[in-house]
């Protein structure tokens, strides 16, 4: 049976299950407007998921047919995977900031030779063993799930109202956990009169207990260095500021006091970074690098596909190192190592 959450003032969450992941589920945000509920979010492309929200929209006194629109704060498929199937069952909008519409599309045009092709380019770069490696030579496009993603409709612009009658929606870029997340600071007074400057729907980006993935999203055909890390930290404090009344996250539960949590991220990336400096004391490549950072579980125990995420980390965290001239890059390095200076 769905869980359903009623969050006052004309906002309610459905609980959709993410399938075989230790999240759990997504919280998919129903919003009453003056022309139909909008989602803020979907969901992850599967029957039971789908089954989920649909029983839970019905909960909510509403339908999937009646959604008049969806805004993605980012294009994962635990948030953005179910967006299609809404809007052909009810004929909404979908709208999404342009740098994550642009990952969307790119998806969508790629071959999947050309993603493993690159991806192969990426972890020998990053010095990847050849048995990790060697299952991307001979991968298919049926081992890569989620390759058409909906195209969103709508473009999502940063500091705007979005287009909800009866509701102030602002959009507030988040990037960092993707280059186009977005928050979405709900610009009313809290219905329980909680002290603060309203709500924040605010995606991956603000977590109750765990802090999102900060990897890397490139375009095989762009050159040009990201700091990822660099983003979501500098996101991190322009949400602090806001300082909104409760926070209402894509994952756990809702709570309060964002500038807190805001507070504590900072500190634990800073601290993550003075570790890894010190990691830093022989030269290391990326690979080598997330084997010995402290994850949720030993690296032996850690499967194919997250060490790919943990490697990205790993370059993101060693990006933000080197812009703070706390890491450089060693010369003639071959895959590339890095060092502390």
């Amino acid at each position: 049976m769905a869980q359903v959450y009623d969050h006052g003032g004309g906002v309610r969450s459905v609980q959709v299950p993410i399938p075989d992941n230790p999240l759990g589920h997504t919280l998919v945000y129903v919003v009453e407007t003056d022309r139909g509920p909008v989602l803020v979010d979907t969901g992850w492309d599967d029957p039971d998921s789908w089954d989920t929200l649909a029983e839970g929209l019905t909960a909510c006194g509403t339908g999937v047919g009646a959604i008049h629109g969806v805004v993605i704060t980012h294009h994962h498929p635990d948030h953005h995977g179910l967006s299609g199937k809404v809007r052909e069952a009810s004929g909404a909008w979908i709208a999404m900031h342009a740098a994550d519409s642009a990952i969307v599309r790119r998806t969508r045009e790629t071959r999947a030779e050309r993603w493993f092709t690159y991806m192969t380019a990426k972890l020998e770069a990053a010095g990847a063993p050849e048995d990790h490696v060697a299952p991307l030579r001979t991968a298919r496009r049926r081992e890569l799930p989620g390759f058409s993603p909906a195209l969103p409709d709508r473009e999502i612009v940063p500091g705007e109202l979005l287009d909800l009658p009866g509701r102030r929606l602002r959009a507030i870029w988040t990037p960092g956990h993707t280059p186009g997340h977005v928050c979405l600071h709900l610009e009313e007074e809290h219905p329980s009169g909680l002290p603060g400057h309203g709500r924040l729907f605010s995606g991956d980006h603000l977590l109750p207990e765990i802090t999102p993935h900060i990897g890397l999203y490139e375009d095989p055909d762009d050159a040009t260095v990201t700091d990822p890390l660099g983003d979501y930290l500098d996101s991190l404090e322009r949400v602090g500021r806001l300082a909104p009344a409760e926070v209402l996250p894509a994952h756990q539960h809702v709570f309060t006091d964002a500038s807190a949590r805001v507070g504590q991220l900072l500190a634990h990336h800073e601290e993550r970074l003075t570790d890894l400096r010190s990691l830093l004391a022989e030269p290391l490549t990326p690979w080598q690098l997330a084997e010995r950072m402290e994850w949720n579980r030993p690296w032996d125990q850690i499967p194919y596909g997250s060490r790919n995420i943990a490697v990205s980390e790993a370059e993101a965290h060693l990006r933000r190192l080197v812009k703070l001239g706390r890491a450089e890059a060693v010369t003639g390095s071959d895959p590339v190592t890095y060092v502390a200076v």
